[in-house]
Order: structure tokens, then sequence, then C-alpha cells
């Protein structure tokens, strides 16, 4: 079952420096029905304007992506860590027994449009980490390439919890079938452009959760950026109100 949620049926937070949609209950966005899924906990659509972006704030026990579709992000964090990310770019902070961070734009000139994307983990108080990979176009072009797993493979990141993510660039008569295990759920975040997945048109912004499906089959994409999460097939409230 692919339970499609459409990009306008996402909550939005307009601070005029940010704007930001969100899947899934966040901030001042709250909806039961959407609290995450499996350990998915959270995917902002964010757009941050030039030279502005998010003060050296705290977070603990959460394993947070940050995936560029456009412009450059700016990373700063208490272990130590600086680095500017790029489309292309993948970074994962684990936030572990405590980290302060911050990220801004680190165009003055241009926006910033990125994934913030959280994932609860397996454990916690953990020593807190940070990672960040470059993956080519080239790569995911027609084809779903891993770029976080619990093993870190095929130089993908390594996040602690077991689940995966993908991603994807799709155009055209480009198509991939993606063989997903029974006993496993799955999300499928539309970046940008438009995409086919088993007979179903997502535009840029539009989800799934998906249930008791063994095949994924993603085609006739036009300028299309996908992500696909591979997930525990397990129903948690992370959030009470």
């Amino acid at each position: 079952m692919i339970e499609q949620r459409l990009s306008e049926q996402r909550g939005v937070g307009d601070h005029g420096w940010l704007n930001s949609h969100h899947t899934f209950s966040f901030a001042n966005y709250w909806d039961p029905k959407q609290v995450g899924f499996s350990d998915l906990l959270v995917i902002n659509d964010d757009r941050v304007a030039k030279a502005r972006g998010f003060g050296a704030h705290p977070h603990s026990n959460m394993e947070i992506i940050s995936y560029v579709l456009e412009g450059s992000l700016e990373h700063k964090d208490s272990m130590g860590t600086g680095s500017v990310i790029v489309p292309g770019d993948v970074q994962l902070m684990s936030a572990g027994s405590g980290v302060t961070h911050s990220e801004f734009n680190h165009s003055a000139t241009e926006g910033v449009h990125f994934l913030q994307i959280w994932i609860v983990p397996a454990e916690k108080n953990t020593p807190p980490g940070y990672q960040q990979v470059s993956v080519s176009d080239a790569e995911k072009r027609g084809n779903l390439r891993l770029i976080v797993s619990p093993d870190g493979e095929d130089n993908a990141l390594t996040v602690r919890q077991d689940m995966r993510i993908y991603a994807g660039l799709f155009n055209g008569d480009e198509q991939q079938t993606f063989t997903l295990n029974a006993d496993r759920y799955a999300y499928i975040q539309l970046a940008r452009g438009s995409l086919t997945v088993n007979g179903i048109r997502f535009k840029a912004g539009d989800g799934a959760r998906v249930r008791n499906e063994t095949t994924l089959t993603f085609s006739d994409g036009d300028d299309a950026e996908v992500l696909l999460f591979d997930l525990r097939p397990v129903e948690v409230n992370h959030q009470t109100r």
C-alpha cells in the first residue's frame, strides 16, 4: 500500500528569513496523524534567505541529516567541526549525548534550499559525531544510490539505526525497480521535479508511506530528485501533546 501525502498537505512555517514545509509534526505545526513514520521523525523542506540561518542551539539523541538541493549551507558545532555543504553533499550529525550546532546560508547573494531529516537512534547517549560525503550526479542518474546505512557500506554515511536512505535522479526514459523486503516499510520523498512510482504520479514536495509492497518502480521522471527511506516495520508515536 502506498499512502501518498501531497506537498500542499504539509505544515508550513514562514519566518521571513526561513520558509519551511513540514512533512511531519514539527515546532508549531501539529497533526496527531503525522507524527513521523517508523524511525523517521522529521523531513523539513527548508529555504533560507541569503546570509541568514539557525543560530547555535543544542540537540541530543537524534541523527540529523542535511541534504542540499540548491545553494550552500555552512555548518559549525561544539565538536569543532566546520564545513560548507553544496548540492551533492550529504551531512550527518549524530547528536548522541549532546551537541550544539549552527546552520547558516553561506552565501550573501543566494538562498539555500535543503532537506533537514531527523532519525530516532537505536541507542541513547552515545558519543556525538559528524560525517559528510559527496555523491556525484552520475552515481544517482537513473539509479537509487545508497547514501546512509547502519554499516556505512559503499561510501554511505553511518546512521545509528536500522534504516537506509537512497537518492536518485530520474529523467525521461530512466527507471529503476527497487526490491523492498516484505517485512520492511519505506517512505518516498520527492525533492523536486515529477516522477511516477508504481503508477502514482508525484510532484515536488509529495511523499508517501509504503507498507506491504515488495517492489517500487521509479519511472517517467521530469528532472526528478527523490529520496527513498528503507525503514523498520514499526508504528511508533514519537511525540505526544
